[in-house]
């Protein structure tokens, strides 16, 4: 199978893709946006044999993060700038028809994207465990936090109120808050993309803040619930029943867009694609082929 990898120049830095599988006639590519911010393309590597079936598959690392450039400005760390990345990749690649599959903050980019621009070509999309509102974010995180043991409850609580996220108790909460909601942390028995550094710790607590329920970053005052009635094409919701992004968030933004569907992984956390790797190929292959 045809890998292509390349580095597009983007205001003086350089934005690194990954193109798996050729074009096929009828099958429009799928353009995949990572997490975080802060994370990488790596974990969309567990969907490289999906392109055998024809489907061509566009990946790449947000200015900031896996093999991008790692700028030192910390003004760049924006949603703009990961925005107008996006418009320059599409540009650089000839991406004149795409689906797109953003997951979580990927998905948050591309309601972003949606909303204010209201670009082309673009034949469906797959928003991933995003939130619309990092307000209901926090508030659903806490929730979540609620059925923690209470040695971590407190632990947590305290690295909130004094704002020190470094101590050992706090640390081993989070690490159990993020193995219930969102994944495990790599072992040698991980499959070798989940292995790799995303090198984008610096990214995360510029635009996100310490953690998942302390959003203090760039993106703190995320909102475009009132905004997603603008979009206009084919959604897909997707989350996962033990996800980050809960249930009510996720019906929070299909209940916005006109026309959307959703589709709850019943066992899975904020990974769909790793939980229940073959379901969700399975969904988003019907989801694709109904929209081409």
């Amino acid at each position: 199978m045809k890998i292509e990898e390349g580095y597009m120049p983007f205001h003086g830095y350089k934005t690194y893709y990954r193109i798996v599988g050729e074009k096929t006639p009828g099958k429009a590519p799928l353009l995949l946006i990572h997490g975080g911010p802060g994370s990488s393309h790596n974990y969309f590597e567990l969907m490289d044999d999906y392109a055998e079936t024809g489907r061509q598959l566009i990946m790449y690392d947000q200015v900031g993060c896996g093999k991008s450039s790692l700028p030192e400005d910390e003004s760049l760390y924006v949603r703009e700038t990961w925005r107008e990345e996006l418009v320059a990749l599409r540009e650089y690649l000839h991406l004149d028809e795409i689906h797109m599959l953003g997951q979580s903050w990927g998905g948050m980019l591309e309601m972003y994207y949606l909303t204010t621009l209201d670009p082309k070509g673009i034949k469906s999309v797959m928003i991933d465990g995003s939130p619309s509102s990092i307000k209901l974010w926090i508030k659903e995180q806490h929730r979540l936090i609620s059925y923690l043991s209470y040695e971590d409850r407190t632990a947590i609580a305290e690295a909130e109120r004094t704002g020190d996220f470094t101590s050992p108790k706090y640390l081993a909460a989070n690490d159990r808050y993020m193995e219930r909601y969102c994944w495990d942390d790599p072992t040698p028995e991980s499959p070798e993309p989940l292995r790799r550094p995303t090198n984008g710790k610096r990214a995360s607590l510029i635009a996100e803040g310490p953690n998942e329920f302390t959003e203090n970053g760039t993106i703190s005052d995320f909102e475009v619930t009132d905004d997603l009635h603008k979009i206009h094409v084919p959604v897909l919701v997707t989350n996962g029943t033990d996800d980050l992004c809960t249930p009510l968030i996720a019906k929070t933004v299909y209940d916005h867009i006109p026309g959307a569907k959703w589709h709850l992984f019943a066992n899975s956390r904020h990974l769909a694609l790793l939980d229940q790797h073959d379901e969700f190929i399975s969904v988003l292959d019907q989801w694709l082929n109904a929209n081409d």
